[in-house]
């Protein structure tokens, strides 16, 4: 049996039938990840010690007979944004190069509390912030389906953790994009919730107002698995909803046949390859042939989304990021002269330059005389890409788009040209400024033989109406 080639259903059945057990699977994916993952540079650091134990714990259960945890045995990754007890987490940065946290993120308790094995933690961009995993101060990520492109960022890590089979199913962070456009480059299904579906406490915050914490797997039914179990009103998190979290598996064979499918003209504009405009339609010619009726619906604030994130974003990060300042913890320059010198020389030192380059830019739009201009301005677009949403949920279930422009790109050939790699978030940053739901999943390949990914948008905490249509979708092909 290959162990590491099984999705959580199957290898949770494995576990649960004494076929194998927790400790010969989470040894197998160490192996693997001793073989493969230096050509693709996912993993940060390996928590074998901590993985191995919860292993035998589960698997003490299952020679009593006792009845099994959910996710029971089941080997998964974190993103190193999301800070884990005595496990070193860096976000990606070499201003926390060694910090040690003292306490586990709430998704990451969830998650262990359900049975799973938490192999290590997953390179990311730094501090979340980039579209390629080009930006980790550590290593770049390769795309496991073809190693000399980028795997999408800001969780390429992730994506490419399952896509390679070095884990089962992993968690990402999503601010702009950073969970469905890495699924879609490394072809596996990446999910989105709600803002406020999922606690972010634990999670080192980029953007506050933006930031989602949600689930990689290499099937629908995997992404519903995790999102059940992370999901929920966290008290630790004032921003988590109090909204009842329905069993997601239970309703992903619920019939899709009578859904509205909406299509919107500004995602199918310029700038979209040929290949996967052509990928993205056949899918929902897929979904008509289900019983969907497809519906063109228009977003007509599409086009200010880009300019309107990039400034919500960097103004929330330059806060957010003013707290790594050498005093308190993580890295600190030496030889200094002064207070400001060191607060100076930690900062240049320890943050890359594309971090440098959106607290430059967020400071600069909330500054005096440019508040208004700027950050106010970009939140009241945000409010009218809210709206458009709204409207075009009064006459469909569920809106479908390309999830990016291209398929995944050389690694090097967009990172001396940020607009263009900002550019590259176009058709993922909507979901975010408005807080709904989106999962990519894959719907075939390019020439090249590079996976395309399409997005499924949902109604706040409409999560089950996305997993069943994307699950419709994934029977269907």
């Amino acid at each position: 049996m290959d162990l590491t080639g099984l999705t959580i259903d199957s290898a949770r059945s494995a576990v649960a039938e004494r076929k194998t057990t927790a400790t010969a699977l989470a040894e197998a994916f160490y192996a693997k990840i001793e073989a493969d993952d230096p050509k693709i540079g996912a993993y940060l650091i390996l928590s074998k010690e901590r993985g191995l134990a919860k292993a035998s714990e589960i698997d003490r259960l299952a020679e009593k007979g006792d009845k099994l945890p959910p996710l029971a045995g089941m080997p998964v990754g974190i993103k190193d944004v999301l800070v884990t007890k005595g496990i070193r987490t860096t976000a990606g940065s070499k201003i926390l190069g060694n910090y040690v946290p003292p306490y586990d993120c709430t998704a990451v308790t969830r998650l262990e509390a359900a049975g799973a094995v938490v192999l290590g933690k997953l390179n990311c961009d730094e501090f979340a912030m980039g579209s390629s995993n080009e930006n980790s101060a550590f290593k770049p990520v390769h795309n496991p389906r073809d190693l000399s492109r980028v795997p999408g960022g800001s969780s390429g890590g992730s994506a490419a953790a399952v896509a390679a089979d070095i884990a089962i199913a992993t968690l990402g962070s999503d601010t702009g994009g950073s969970i469905r456009q890495p699924a879609s480059f490394c072809g596996v299904v990446g999910l989105k919730p709600t803002y406020g579906r999922v606690s972010r406490y634990g999670l080192i915050a980029f953007a506050s107002s933006l930031d989602h914490i949600g689930p990689f797997g290499k099937t629908v039914k995997d992404a519903a698995i995790m999102l059940r179990t992370i999901a929920g009103r966290d008290p630790m998190d004032s921003t988590s909803a109090e909204v009842p979290v329905p069993d997601y598996v239970a309703e992903l064979d619920k019939p899709v046949k009578g859904m509205k499918i909406g299509v919107a003209k500004e995602y199918f504009g310029e700038g979209l390859d040929a290949e996967v405009r052509n990928g993205v339609e056949a899918a929902i010619q897929r979904l008509a042939k289900r019983g969907c009726e497809i519906v063109e619906v228009s977003l007509p604030h599409t086009k200010y989304a880009i300019p309107a994130y990039y400034l919500v974003a960097t103004a929330e990060a330059s806060s957010n990021l003013a707290r790594f300042d050498g005093v308190r913890y993580g890295f600190r320059a030496k030889d200094v002269r002064s207070l400001s010198d060191m607060y100076r020389r930690t900062r240049d030192q320890g943050f890359g330059a594309e971090v440098k380059r959106r607290i430059m830019l967020g400071t600069y739009a909330l500054s005096a005389g440019y508040y208004d201009a700027y950050y106010l301005k970009a939140q009241r677009v945000r409010t009218l890409l809210t709206r458009d949403f709204e409207d075009a949920f009064k006459r469909v279930d569920v809106i479908v788009a390309p999830t990016s422009p291209t398929a995944a790109f050389k690694l090097g050939e967009k990172v001396d040209d940020p607009l263009a790699m900002y550019l590259a978030d176009i058709y993922t940053v909507t979901a975010n400024l408005a807080g709904i739901p989106g999962i990519s999943i894959p719907v075939g390949v390019t020439k090249e033989k590079l996976p395309i990914g399409m997005q499924i948008f949902g109604k706040h905490f409409a999560e089950s109406t996305i997993l069943r249509v994307a699950n419709a979708y994934e029977k269907a092909a």
